[in-house]
């Protein structure tokens, strides 16, 4: 972005801050005269140009105005003047800076007339909305997070950088806790909110799959006039969800999946190394596509978007076509061929961002699907899925079933809570438990052989990911002469 987002008066004018700066020389200063092109609440990420917003949560931000000016801020949203900050630099202060971001969030939907897609779901969230990103991307300028900015900052964040000329904004809206997405929503409003599924994630807060359902269904509380709701017709919780919408004054209510009757239904599902060929039938229509990520619940993922992609008005074509394009990202489901010492060439899949009952069981899938080469094996690399409270011992035995059904050979797991399902695997299965995700690692090098696909998933706390990583900087290391 090279176009001014933010001008000192645009600014001030959402927030009702007050435009000034400490120190320096009044009469050489004018606080109208910055702009900014973008906003940043990390000064070690900030771009040149960002207008650093100096927020208070795991740390006070205020402590890093002085750093971001020196990575080159246009200006710092701040509730006070740091002592340190240089003398003479632009400040917009206002009263809570989270509610400042929450007022330029509210500006930036206000000024711009494109059209608004939200996304919520136990699984498959950040997928759809980069899928989202791509579709709608083929019909106009479609704005999104790049990360997984879906929290109470996150959501005003990727809102307030909304382009007064985007076509679309897509907004991905995340919740630990009941009452969470509604004020989000309504921050948004989008004019379609899509639920990718719904399953026993974050179970530790809620004591029932049903009050998850309750809690993602708030996103339908935040549509505009004339918005529809877009829900997983295979989902046990579908009828709760379009009961919900109903009640939320949704215009029009559609439903993706396999299940006869659904506006959307998956057809034919063929799984490709690189992706898959999906036939499906979209509002009575007859369609195939590919898509460039395997995968069935990616598959799924791919119908919700194309009922938002109609929802919008966006043609349906291209953005099928656009589909294609679409690449899962580092940690959700992204394929790398590693090539390790001793000649061995492995598959890494690294589903390693978080994990929950559901999309472990679609990880597990994922892997069952995929077709090591030669005398290869499916290995899982599984730590344990946090937040599930009194049911998670046996969540976690549950997966047995998963892992059975998708052949695997050999299971690493880490983690208090995987070692029930260690204990509810085959022996033969077994590769290695430890309490820690790095003490697996040197058991799975010494087994990995030529062909074998692994497949890393579990909770961010877990730190399973620490294997994916460093599988991927074995291939990286100097061999030695010997190797």
């Amino acid at each position: 972005m090279t176009a001014a987002l933010w001008t000192a008066y645009e600014a001030a004018a959402a927030t009702g801050g007050a435009l000034c700066a400490r120190g320096g020389d009044p009469d050489r200063w004018i606080a109208e005269e910055w702009a900014a092109r973008g906003l940043s609440i990390d000064s070690r990420t900030l771009k040149p140009g960002d207008m650093f917003v100096a927020l208070k949560d795991a740390r006070d931000g205020h402590d890093f105005v002085a750093a971001a000016f020196e990575k080159g801020a246009a200006a710092a949203l701040v509730a006070r003047a740091p002592e340190d900050a240089p003398d003479g630099k632009p400040l917009l202060v206002v009263r809570d800076t989270l509610e400042g971001l929450r007022d330029l969030a509210r500006a930036a939907r206000l000024r711009n007339f494109g059209k608004r897609v939200a996304v919520t779901g136990s699984a498959g969230k950040t997928s759809a909305k980069e899928m989202l990103r791509v579709a709608l991307g083929a019909a106009g300028r479609a704005h999104a997070a790049e990360k997984s900015f879906n929290n109470h900052w996150g959501v005003p964040l990727t809102l307030a950088q909304l382009p007064m000329n985007a076509d679309y904004g897509v907004f991905e809206i995340g919740m630990n806790h009941a009452g969470e997405i509604t004020p989000l929503t309504r921050l948004v409003r989008p004019h379609a909110a899509i639920v990718t599924t719904v399953g026993p994630a974050h179970l530790e807060f809620f004591g029932s799959v049903e009050k998850i359902a309750e809690a993602k269904a708030e996103i339908f509380l935040g549509l505009a006039p004339g918005g529809v709701a877009i829900i997983p017709a295979d989902n046990e919780h579908c009828a709760l969800l379009r009961r919900r919408a109903e009640k939320a004054g949704a215009a029009r209510i559609v439903s993706f999946g396999a299940r006869d009757g659904a506006d959307l239904r998956l057809l034919d599902y063929a799984e490709e190394s690189d992706g898959a060929r999906i036939e499906a039938q979209v509002f009575g229509e007859d369609v195939a596509f590919r898509l460039g990520a395997p995968g069935r619940h990616q598959a799924m993922n791919a119908l919700a978007v194309l009922a938002a992609v109609r929802a919008v008005g966006a043609p349906l074509v291209p953005a099928m076509e656009a589909l294609a394009r679409f690449a899962p990202s580092e940690g959700r489901g992204a394929r790398r061929e590693i090539a390790l010492s001793g000649g061995r060439r492995i598959t890494l899949i690294d589903e390693s961002y978080n994990a929950n009952p559901a999309s472990m069981a679609a990880a597990l899938a994922l892997l069952g699907a995929a077709k090591p080469r030669g005398r290869g094996r499916r290995i899982a690399v599984l730590g344990e899925m946090l937040e599930l409270g009194p049911d998670a011992p046996k969540l976690h035995a549950q997966l047995a079933d998963a892992l059975a059904a998708a052949k695997v050979d050999r299971l690493y797991a880490a983690g208090a809570l995987m070692r029930h399902l260690w204990e509810a695997a085959p022996a033969a299965m077994r590769g290695r438990w430890s309490e820690k995700a790095d003490d697996v690692l040197a058991a799975l090098r010494a087994d990995l052989a030529d062909g074998d696909v692994v497949m890393v998933k579990g909770s961010n706390a877990s730190k399973i990911s620490l294997v994916a990583r460093a599988l991927e900087s074995e291939e990286a290391r100097p061999k030695a002469a010997n190797e």
